[in-house]
């Protein structure tokens, strides 16, 4: 499954840095791995309606407690929730505890609004699993917004406080 992320940063000429560990599935195991290595851990929450109607990727700094409240006000939404294992399996492809933004790759539809925490930005380089919870990808931040926007998504940025 990592190949097509691979594949698609080689693509556009996106260098990254691999570490490659025992399953994680969690941000605090992967985090044991990769300790004295630059780079914002991120966690990637995958989030949905009630009626399952629109999907959000949300990007944050891992030690940062999300706010849903909040987060639902900045997108004028409500009912917004963890949207189940068989939801992220149907639109990225995904298991559940791999959830990055390197699943967009594998969401034909385009129908994921993807958003970035603003504080998170500000950092050279950003940290996911590349589809894969065996390794982690540590990418430049300006290189994973360039990646989504080729893809064909837009990055939303939000202040989470």
């Amino acid at each position: 499954m990592d190949k097509l992320v691979f594949k698609t940063l080689a693509d556009f000429g996106m260098d990254y840095t691999i570490v490659e560990h025992p399953p994680a599935l969690t941000t605090e195991e992967a985090d044991c791995y990769i300790e004295g290595f630059e780079g914002v851990r991120t966690k990637s929450m995958f989030l949905t309606n009630k009626k399952k109607t629109a999907f959000y990727l949300l990007i944050m700094d891992d030690n940062k407690q999300l706010d849903m409240d909040r987060f639902r006000d900045l997108l004028g939404a409500n009912r917004i929730r963890m949207a189940a294992s068989d939801s992220q399996m149907q639109k990225m492809h995904l298991p559940a505890g791999v959830v990055s933004v390197f699943g967009l790759l594998h969401n034909g539809a385009r129908d994921i609004q993807v958003y970035f925490d603003k504080e998170i930005l500000s950092e050279p380089i950003l940290t996911f699993h590349p589809n894969v919870n065996t390794k982690t990808i540590f990418v430049k931040t300006e290189d994973v917004l360039h990646f989504v926007e080729e893809i064909g998504f837009s990055a939303t940025i939000v202040d989470l406080g």
